[in-house]
């Protein structure tokens, strides 16, 4: 597949086979090519928690937030839910801080999504945790930092990328068969200068 065409591909997936088990050493293989990815400095503070276990996956499930913009729902039934959680941390013991200005934990996030959308997964990357929570209830420990939490599946959706309408909203949207439609802007608007 053409890199282009993988990058078109790699969508945000919020609906699963939740039925469809995503074996743990497709995990580690998805984290291996993350660890290859760029690091500010070369510091390398990622260390990742990954989950394939239904229980764990429960229990991590209860404590993010899906889809801010589609305001009358919850998140996906069960059924329809990740089969698999890649959650990325920051070890404080490496780099005190991962705040503004830090990147790795994107980079890993989208190289892990895209590595996924090659072996026919998807998945989506979720900033909206409830961290604390979430750090109690894995038992992490202070010397981890929750950055993002990746889930992962066979993806259930259909998701259509499509320009923006005439009022130029970004919104994602669902219609009446389910598909999520994700405007996105055009590339002449994007570019401010060439020459």
């Amino acid at each position: 597949m053409a890199f282009s065409d993988l990058v078109a591909k790699n969508r945000s997936y919020r609906r699963f086979f939740q039925e469809h088990d995503v074996p743990l050493e497709t995990l580690r293989q998805l984290v291996g090519i993350a660890r290859l990815a760029p690091s500010a400095g070369n510091v390398q503070p990622l260390k990742y928690l990954i989950s394939t276990n239904r229980d764990q996956n429960a229990r991590i499930f209860s404590h993010l937030a899906w889809a801010g913009q589609l305001k009358d729902w919850g998140g996906p039934k069960e059924g329809e839910r990740p089969s698999a959680y890649v959650i990325i941390l920051g070890d404080k013991r490496l780099k005190p801080t991962f705040g503004f200005g830090h990147v790795d934990h994107g980079i890993a996030a989208q190289t892990i999504l895209l590595g996924a959308t090659e072996l026919g997964l998807g998945g989506v990357i979720i900033g909206s945790i409830r961290k604390n929570e979430l750090t109690q209830e894995l038992a992490l420990g202070p010397d981890f930092e929750i950055l993002l939490v990746l889930a992962l599946g066979k993806p259930k959706e259909e998701v259509v990328i499509e320009p923006l309408g005439e009022g130029g909203s970004t919104a994602y949207w669902r219609d009446n068969e389910q598909r999520h439609h994700v405007p996105k802007r055009a590339l002449e608007d994007l570019i401010v200068r060439a020459s």
